[in-house]
């Protein structure tokens, strides 16, 4: 009896958190960085509480109670075909009947669960007979040493690869990693950790190097950039950098070419560092209408610029967020929300189609709702209190029209920039984590490792698996090699002897 009290206790003590979370007061809302670990700790809450439940459901079912079914929806998800299967049979106490005669097999319950085995680190042995001829003096035969990316140093490349996915991917910090290595009685510290970090980035930086010239040879690029703190040097503090990223990604209209997330670190935002990232690039520039940008192509009502073949489109989720924060309380912005909200349900109902549909579909459905919400803004701008949020987010968008725009005129063109934004996701997770860059070389060797990492995650390649075997093949390599095949889109998994880019066109084709 005590016990079940103290279950029925713990349980509504659970339901009083989860229902004033869900259900609180708007003061008591979280941070939209803090959101996640709430749901978070939500979600383990009521695993607390399924499993009381399944504990009381035990001990009734002592007293000849029944089990209450899962609710539809509550079966556990299918596992993997590729992991291996280890197999416990549980037999019965005994296989002789009652009556004396014996049991025979007429069917089986499986039921598979999750399993794991704790990484273990070995040592590899690497041992090179030397060999001589007793019939003459030819000398000693030996196989040559194997190229290592830390030469007679204590990691393989597998290790190497390892630590960098832990820093870079699972924003897990050096100094962390060495507390896991000194749990398994293997004392490596952080510095020595940096240094193979270093010649593991350093064997990679040709094919991050390539990426960029196959970036900037595309047809439309996503661009953003956010903050990043860098250690200034002999201050003891940091000072603000920007964590550029261009982004190719042509799925959402079914295009040929792979997508892929590079990487920039620059001191600044300013025109100059866009200049210097992009330089004369001649296409479709998705952006938000940061200043830097003004310098590509011409907008409307501005004097032509360098790359005038270049041409921008500007992104609506940064125009419907302006609209957002003029609040709830302003009739007008909530109508041009409800404006924009159908020009999104029509992106929405053709994503995935080829460029020529969503262009067809654009022009006879999307068109007047545009046109018709640029005349309720021209003719609505004048007579709104000048210097309101409302206000200001018309002109933002009147003035910048031909860019908002030009999703009507291309299908290849995303209504909004969102897919460099979610490029910025995982900066912003390692900024967490690791507070700051230890000086800039170290913010340009995150992006770089960041741009193979995040491009492996685009074409569901496994990232330890890439890297683990791109630096071992290319640590053989001379400074004058190609790297093409080494690049994640033209990475060859050796499983199924074709590029997981060309195996993920036959799925989606299928």
């Amino acid at each position: 009896m005590l016990a079940e009290r103290a279950r029925a206790a713990r349980l509504e003590h659970i339901l009083k958190l989860i229902n004033r979370t869900s259900f609180g007061k708007r003061s008591e809302k979280l941070p939209a960085d803090q959101l996640a670990l709430a749901l978070e700790d939500q979600e383990v809450a009521f695993g607390e509480a399924e499993g009381l439940e399944d504990k009381a459901a035990e001990e009734g079912e002592r007293y000849g109670q029944r089990r209450r079914r899962r609710p539809a929806g509550a079966e556990r998800a299918s596992l993997p075909a590729h992991l291996p299967r280890f197999e416990v049979v549980i037999e019965p106490d005994s296989l002789e009947c009652a009556c004396g005669g014996a049991l025979h097999k007429i069917g089986e319950d499986r039921c598979e669960r999750l399993d794991i085995i704790p990484a273990q680190h070995r040592v590899m042995v690497t041992i090179r007979p030397r060999y001589a001829c007793r019939c003459c003096t030819d000398g000693v035969h030996q196989a040559s040493a194997p190229a290592h990316v830390v030469p007679g140093g204590l990691p393989t490349e597998a290790l190497i690869a390892d630590v960098l996915i832990h820093k870079y991917c699972d924003h897990l910090p050096l100094y962390r990693q060495s507390r896991i290595f000194a749990r398994q009685g293997i004392e490596i510290s952080r510095a020595t950790l940096a240094n193979w970090v270093g010649r593991g980035i350093a064997a990679l930086m040709p094919i991050v190097t390539r990426m960029r010239v196959d970036a900037l040879a595309r047809s439309r690029l996503f661009v953003d950039e956010t903050t990043v703190k860098v250690l200034a040097p002999g201050t003891g503090k940091t000072k603000t950098g920007y964590m550029w990223v261009i982004v190719c990604d042509d799925r959402a209209h079914g295009g040929a070419d792979p997508p892929l997330a590079l990487y920039t670190y620059m001191p600044g935002r300013g025109a100059m560092w866009a200049k210097q990232l992009l330089g004369t690039y001649q296409g479709i520039l998705q952006v938000d209408a940061w200043q830097a940008y003004d310098q590509f192509g011409k907008d409307e009502g501005a004097p032509a610029s360098f790359g005038v073949g270049t041409r921008k489109s500007y992104c609506w989720a940064h125009l419907r967020r302006k609209f957002i924060d003029a609040g709830s309380d302003a009739p007008i912005a909530q109508d041009a929300l409800q404006h924009i909200a159908k020009i999104y349900g029509i992106e929405k109902e053709i994503r995935g189609y080829p460029a020529e549909e969503r262009l067809a579909v654009r022009r006879e459905r999307s068109r007047p709702l545009v046109d018709k919400l640029h005349a309720w803004f021209t003719a609505t701008s004048p007579r709104i209190m000048a210097g309101s949020a409302t206000s200001d987010a018309m002109k933002y968008a009147l003035k910048r029209w031909g860019g908002f725009t030009r999703f009507l005129d291309d299908g290849r063109i995303e209504l909004d920039n969102n897919t460099a934004e979610r490029a910025i996701r995982p900066v912003t997770l390692q900024r967490k984590n690791a507070l700051f860059a230890g000086h800039q070389l170290g913010a340009e060797n995150w992006a770089a490792i960041a741009s193979l990492v995040e491009t492996c995650k685009m074409l569901d390649i496994e990232p330890y698996a890439y890297l683990s075997d791109v630096l071992a093949r290319i640590i053989k390599r001379s400074d004058t090699d190609p790297v093409d095949d080494l690049l994640p889109y033209n990475w060859v998994d050796t499983n199924a002897g074709q590029t997981v880019f060309e195996m993920s066109n036959i799925a989606s084709a299928a």
